[in-house]
């Protein structure tokens, strides 16, 4: 009964990774939704391997192992395959690597599965092995090597070949503890006080090599490992408590004295204050996690190699975002099984040493475990410890394997002794742990939840997430047109390689950009659901391509009201000069030219992006809605009368931010006098005297062009308001009608910063036959005389245009 519940697990892991591996070799034909591709095939190899030395396993411990727990091997099995194919995914040279290691790994155990006596062996040599191990692990301080090249030099070896002695230093120190703490049982009482003291300077010993090798995470294992098998031992919860109280004090002092601690903590408690510097690392794993959602974008077609280290330390987090909560889930599920399936037999043993080896082995197993996926998920402060049976790294993997060995053979002895745990004394202290380790494990559960599901529709959206930029090279981003469907802003290349085009970059302080490095500006940012194809599109094809690919489906155009030959006179008129013009349709609030100078060309944001941002003259900036400039006492003369001044600027819009699909500035009304208003905020106010005293609600986006729809209209984003009545409105408009001029005009300087700003206004009459129409031009250069010039040009352009 036990072969066969095993041979089912066995089969229904060979299942799930078959899959996995067929998934993986689809995916770069999913990708890029064509059959046209190289398709990834080296991970067979993995597969392969790991079908042939779990089948020897298997064989192996149906001979020699016959009464063995049905579930562990099963469960270790599916988690180093798992961990070895997403390995394959990720790099395929160290995929190799982590397959023979495993092939290794299983061969090791398979000869374990032969000696009969190696558990009274290790007991006996305690001292002798521990000691080895230790010598081992301080060689590392004066022969020690990175395989990476940089770093902490933690391992031994050379020709490609390195070995890791702190892996193996965890498992015999449970194994010297649980032999030395066995044996003080049976000690007299009167000297308890010091019976634990020569346990206390071995593991102190192994601790000092770790913290100067700044190797904190192994560090840190070590004195939890050594304070739950203490506790187990002696069922004296003091010990917990004392632990904990030095742990708080180490990570104190440490935080002040030691730069790497201080800096992993300020990682844990606010990431966001330095994203790209060194909160990289856990800022790129949550927007993994976020980015998996529930299910994950499938194997093969996630981006979790954005997280550095993913095939070792982050690994939790490149499984999280191909395979999504569900797997996640499923992975710890597999680990809890493993832990309790551990715990089972540290019931069973036979003999405290055995009891407590298999309670220590659980222990190891699963802090280690929380440890890194609560560091993946900033539910603890980084260790960078490997995930058991998961991560990459020979020394790791033939670890586990070797204390899922110790777990099985100790769970086939039963025979027990009078003293296993019949007393509740001693089964208590393997309960409390048993409930620490799955309140962790189910804390680790809720906060991949939290992620995935909750935090992720605000994470997807931030700047520095690059899995959008690895989209849009895969998806088509929709078309920015002008309001006669002239392109402005479009996609070219082909799938794998689509990059944004800006035909018209003049216009990119308005517009913007959508950038991998830059990350967004400008309308592509305001309109970015529209154009990446979350908005707008039936929401069956938006869940169908996220199941079936991983992304969007392809992104929408969206029609501007930008009249581009008018925008391309306005730009031609202002040329080098500072400042901006805006023009109007002054009934419904369409913006027919939105010029803002200097400007930049976005399509060569990768080699002058940086130093935009430093420029002193602000191209990045839209003056038209961006810029804030003081309205003057001008202004004042063409709206005063029948309002107060602080009324007036209310009704006029000046204490409120436009409201449109566009990147606005704020608004201080704190101060009547010093009050701030941007071109677009002018614009709107004095669309009032061309319309009958109306304030139109601001439009720039017009409709949107869906797939089952067409072209569907994109309602304003405010209402229209009665800011003057119509006969002030009126009369104040013919009182400023240029002579000779079709239109209405007013020109002011103002003070700002000690340099002089000028307004220009200018509108169609109340009497205006066709479609009533507004300019305003501010230049920064102080020439009011070009200012009018340009109004005045631009408006004579759109009138003649009109007709």
């Amino acid at each position: 009964m036990t072969i066969q519940r095993e041979s089912r697990l066995l089969f229904a892991a060979a299942i799930f990774l078959f899959l996995f591996s067929l998934i993986l070799t689809l995916s770069p034909a999913v990708r890029e939704r064509s059959f046209d591709v190289d398709y990834r095939l080296s991970h067979w190899i993995g597969f392969a391997l790991w079908l042939v030395v779990v089948a020897a396993a298997q064989r192996a411990m149906r001979r020699h192992l016959p009464d063995h727990d049905p579930y562990l091997f099963p469960a270790a099995a599916l988690l180093s395959g798992w961990g070895m194919l997403t390995i394959w995914r990720l790099d395929t040279a160290f995929g190799l690597r982590q397959s023979i290691w495993l092939t290794i790994s299983v061969i090791v155990f398979m000869l374990g599965l032969r000696l009969p006596n190696e558990l009274a062996v290790l007991r006996r040599y305690k001292y002798l092995l521990l000691t080895g191990s230790i010598l081992l692990t301080a060689f590392t301080l004066i022969f020690g090597t990175n395989p990476g090249g940089f770093g902490p030099r933690l391992w031994l070896g050379c020709c490609g070949i390195y070995f890791q002695p702190s892996e193996p230093l965890k498992l015999l120190l449970v194994v010297y503890l649980a032999a030395y703490m066995a044996a003080t049982r049976r000690a007299p009482v009167r000297v308890s006080t010091f019976i634990f003291l020569p346990s206390v300077v071995v593991t102190g010993i192994a601790l000092l090599i770790l913290i100067i090798q700044r190797d904190l995470g192994t560090a840190s294992i070590f004195i939890l490992i050594y304070t739950m098998v203490l506790f187990l031992a002696t069922g004296k919860r003091r010990v917990l408590l004392i632990s904990a109280a030095a742990l708080a004090l180490a990570g104190l002092v440490g935080y002040f004295f030691i730069d790497i601690i201080q800096i992993r903590i300020n990682g844990w408690i606010n990431p966001w204050d330095d994203p790209s510097g060194h909160s990289y690392q856990i800022i790129q794993s949550l927007l993994a996690i976020a980015n998996g959602g529930t299910f994950g974008r499938g194997p093969g077609i996630g981006s979790p190699g954005l997280v550095p280290v993913a095939i070792s330390d982050f690994i939790f987090t490149a499984i999280g975002e191909e395979t999504g909560l569900a797997g996640t889930l499923g992975l710890i599920g597999l680990l809890s099984l493993i832990l309790a399936r551990g715990l089972t037999a540290a019931y069973r043993a036979p003999d405290q040493f055995r009891r407590l080896l298999a309670g220590g082995i659980v222990a190891y197993l699963g802090i280690q475990s929380l440890l890194i996926i609560g560091g993946n998920l900033r539910l603890l402060p980084l260790t960078g410890v490997t995930l058991p049976f998961v991560s990459y790294g020979g020394s790791s993997l033939l670890t586990s394997f070797v204390a899922l060995l110790f777990l099985l053979k100790i769970g086939c002895e039963t025979e027990f002794e009078s003293a296993a745990l019949a007393a509740l004394a001693d089964a208590r202290p393997f309960s409390i742990m048993a409930g620490l380790l799955g309140l962790g494990l189910i804390a680790a559960s809720l906060t991949v939840a939290w992620w995935a599901v909750i935090r992720s529709p605000d994470l997807l959206t931030r700047t520095d997430n690059g899995r959008r930029s690895i989209s849009d090279r895969y998806v088509p981003r929709g078309q920015l047109l002008d309001r006669s469907n002239t392109p402005i802003n479009i996609t070219q290349g082909e799938s794998g390689g689509y990059q944004r085009a800006y035909l018209y970059p003049q216009l990119a302080p308005v517009t913007g950009y959508t950038n991998p490095v830059f990350g967004q500006a400008g309308l592509e940012a305001t309109l970015d659901e529209y154009l990446r194809g979350l908005q707008g599109n039936p929401s069956s094809l938006i869940t169908i391509d996220h199941l079936l690919y991983g992304t969007p489906p392809p992104g929408l155009d969206v029609r501007l009201s930008i009249d581009l030959p008018l925008q391309q006179r306005a730009d031609e008129l202002l040329g080098d000069h500072k400042g901006s013009v805006v023009l109007l349709n002054a009934q419904n609030g369409e913006i027919l030219v939105m010029a803002s100078h200097p400007t930049y060309d976005p399509n060569q944001l990768d080699d002058i992006g940086a130093d935009l941002a430093q420029d002193a003259d602000a191209p990045l900036v839209n003056r038209a809605a961006q810029g804030l400039y003081p309205p003057g006492d001008g202004i004042k003369s063409l709206f005063l009368g029948e309002l107060k001044l602080n009324e007036l600027y209310r009704q006029l819009g000046f204490y409120t931010p436009p409201n449109l699909f566009l990147p606005v500035a704020p608004v201080d009304s704190s101060n009547t006098a010093t009050i701030r208003v941007s071109p677009l905020q002018m614009s709107l106010a004095a669309s009032a005297l061309s319309d009958h005293g109306m304030r139109p609600a601001p439009r720039i986006a017009l409709a949107v062009n869906t797939p089952q729809q067409g072209w569907v209209i994109l309602n304003p984003l405010s209402e229209p308001i009665q800011a003057l009545t119509q006969e002030f409105a009126d009369a104040q408009a013919a009182q400023y009608i240029a002579e000779g001029q079709p239109y209405w005009e007013q020109a002011s300087s103002v003070k700002q910063d000690e340099v002089e700003v000028n307004w220009y206004l200018a509108g169609t009459p109340p009497d205006w036959q066709g479609a009533p129409l507004t300019v305003v031009v501010l230049l920064e250069d102080g020439n009011i005389y070009l200012a009018q010039r340009i109004g005045g040009e631009v408006l004579k352009s759109a009138l003649d245009s009109s007709r």
